[in-house]
């Protein structure tokens, strides 16, 4: 993850791929995420989540949400993620999108995932969750 942070970061918000955030501890970064535009098939989520919406559903990816190791453990993880939330149903007011998605590197990741209300497309390590339900969640206004 530092790695993609350190040679990719700044090149993906030059190209307008992805904008990069970043928890600061002084001078150091202890943490990190992306957020950029997606889109996914409906037939390629649950049915909950697909069912009524377009063919292509708009939808804001979360890439490379990364903590400090040394600030694991202390419930920082979901503090993270809800920042990454609370900025997607920001944009989701004046860019429409019905989901967010995330692609965990690996089950653990995806149960991390799980446990904040996002569900898993069966058979891979995606998961999505609709953006009304998370600003339900954080009592934030999305439509």
């Amino acid at each position: 993850m530092d790695a993609w942070l350190r040679e990719n970061a700044e090149d993906a918000a030059r190209r307008s791929t992805a904008v990069t955030w970043v928890w600061l501890d002084g001078d150091r970064i202890v943490a990190f995420y992306c957020l950029s535009a997606h889109k996914v098939a409906r037939t390629e989520v649950p049915g909950s989540i697909g069912r009524g919406g377009p063919v292509e559903i708009p939808a804001v990816m979360i890439g490379k949400l990364a903590l400090d190791t040394t600030l694991r453990g202390q419930g920082l993880g979901g503090v993270l993620l809800a920042d990454a939330l609370t900025r997607v149903v920001s944009a989701t007011q004046v860019v429409a999108a019905r989901v967010v998605v995330v692609d965990a590197l690996d089950d653990a990741v995806a149960r991390f995932y799980e446990r904040f209300g996002f569900s898993r497309v069966p058979g891979s390590l995606r998961l999505v969750r609709r953006i009304r339900s998370v600003a339900i969640d954080l009592g934030v206004a999305a439509d």
